[in-house]
């Protein structure tokens, strides 16, 4: 799953750990979402767009999306 979860970080000058404290989650889990190799469970997506305060779509995107029309 694609996200935008670096560059806020970034724009936060957050470092991974810092933002692992915030959501209470490991250092490794913040670097594999980042990255694309895990996708966060729900729970965890919403408290990521409430940190940030954004929709889960502005942060996450699914790759699987299929066009209709």
């Amino acid at each position: 799953m694609k996200n935008r979860l670096k560059v806020l970080r970034a724009e936060r000058d957050w470092t991974q750990a810092d933002l692992a404290d915030k959501l209470e989650v490991s250092r490794q889990t913040i670097n594999a979402i980042e990255k694309g190799k895990y996708d966060p469970s729900l729970p965890l997506a919403f408290k990521v767009a409430r940190l940030f305060e954004m929709p889960i779509e502005a942060i996450f995107e699914d790759e699987t999306e299929v066009e209709v029309g």
